[in-house]
């Protein structure tokens, strides 16, 4: 039974990220932003909202290499949507990651 419950809540917060980052690359005009509920599809998202090249996606697969893209990617959208660079330190804190999608998003 907890089993099932752990897919819920996956399927839940999947939902959650997918539809905020939806979002996210409709406000800065992303073309087929409906990506983002397709697996690999919305990191290239991500990098369109953030005005990158869409083979970026390839450097998030590198080791290490992805957590500088996904810094740089994230501070770009962050300026575009005109919220401080700053919160993305709150990424670091679980829970609060979640929500700092949504208030891009959202907020």
């Amino acid at each position: 039974m907890s089993d099932f419950f752990s897919f819920l809540f996956f399927i839940a917060i999947y939902a959650y990220i997918s539809y905020s980052l939806m979002v996210i690359g409709q406000k800065c005009n992303v073309e087929n932003a409906w990506l983002a509920w397709i697996p690999f599809g919305n990191a290239y998202v991500m990098c369109r909202a953030a005005d990158k090249p869409g083979w970026w996606v390839l450097l998030m697969l590198i080791p290490f290499v992805n957590i500088a893209i996904a810094i740089i990617v994230w501070v770009t959208i962050a300026k575009r949507l005109g919220k401080s660079p700053w919160l993305l330190l709150l990424f670091l804190v679980p829970l609060l990651n979640l929500a700092l999608v949504g208030y891009f998003a959202f907020g």
